[in-house]
């Protein structure tokens, strides 16, 4: 056969793939177990929160159906208004602190500077810790007898930082930030890395200095890693549990009750599941709504990778 006669045959394979022509893809069974998987641990108990929360439950005896009065209870609940405040408030401060932050450390950290990963394996020593273990380390710095803000009265005043809900809500950004930017660092900093090297060239013969390349080049490329971390980051502060639970117990008072840690009060200290379970059927639709919205405004359902898989 000719060498023309070859191309052409290659040619017409090269379309034919493009097009899925004679392509084989992976079939469904390749699939079940990971839908057997979710069906059974994320479908189900779904559907058995919302069977719950039409019911009243004190986890003991057996349920009873009480149509929507857990529903009503909670419309005109002022802590669970107050709640949904506050989970909203801790979210957006969350992106606001974490997302510019981890941007510019993730781009440092894909560079070529000196003694960069020895700093970069230091930095994400915080993403190592649970966060049980970040909030007590937190709660035992920042007491107000034997921590640091006692030590330095002239910077925090009575050293009280969570005895007051401006105080709480800083104390709570700031803990969530030291805990999470260094996961939301590690993805920008596969995305830099991923960003190929000829726009940079490109950008500096045409004149560009660093920073019009971050501007230009580095920060448009990394769309799509900055809508996956601000999902993440939403996702993580609607479902606040754990670090207001040990740090502020939800006060002063109700200050700091957020929606997750008023769903634990009223499930397994006031004993009413049901209105628990409410709580909880909330936050999934708030957090399934939002990241829904987050991935329409910023076209990321009709991205396409430049590197498709068949």
């Amino acid at each position: 056969m000719s060498p023309l006669s070859l191309a052409a045959v290659s040619g017409r394979r090269l379309k034919a793939r493009r097009a899925g022509v004679g392509v084989t893809r992976p079939g469904f069974a390749w699939a079940v177990p990971a839908t057997v998987f979710f069906l059974l641990f994320a479908i189900l108990p779904l559907v058995l929160v919302a069977v719950l929360s039409f019911t009243s439950w004190d986890g003991i005896t057996s349920p009873h159906f009480n149509g929507l009065a857990n529903w009503t209870k909670l419309i005109h609940d002022p802590v669970m208004t107050q709640s949904i405040w506050l989970t909203l408030v801790l979210t957006v401060l969350g992106v606001v602190t974490q997302t510019p932050i981890s941007i510019l450390l993730g781009v440092w950290a894909a560079g070529p500077q000196r003694n960069r990963a020895v700093l970069s394996a230091i930095f994400f020593v915080p993403l190592l810790l649970s966060a049980t273990a970040v909030s007590v380390l937190w709660r035992a710095l920042l007491d107000p007898n034997f921590g640091v803000p006692g030590q330095l009265p002239w910077l925090f005043g009575n050293g009280n930082l969570l005895g007051n809900q401006p105080g709480s809500i800083a104390v709570l950004t700031f803990v969530g930030m030291w805990q999470f930017t260094p996961l939301h660092t590690l993805l920008y900093q596969g995305g830099a890395r991923a960003v190929p090297q000829v726009l940079y060239q490109a950008a500096a013969i045409d004149g560009a200095g660093t920073v019009r390349q971050f501007f230009h080049v580095t920060l448009p490329q990394l769309r799509n890693t900055m809508i996956t971390s601000m999902i993440l980051m939403v996702v993580g502060g609607l479902t606040t549990f754990d670090t207001v639970l040990i740090l502020t117990q939800g006060g002063p008072g109700t200050d700091t009750t957020v929606s997750a840690y008023y769903m634990y009060v009223q499930g397994f200290k006031d004993f009413d599941f049901g209105a628990g379970s409410a709580i909880a059927l909330v936050l999934v639709v708030v957090a399934t709504l939002i990241s829904l919205a987050v991935v329409r405004l910023s076209g990321y359902d009709k991205m396409r990778s430049t590197a498709e898989g068949i």
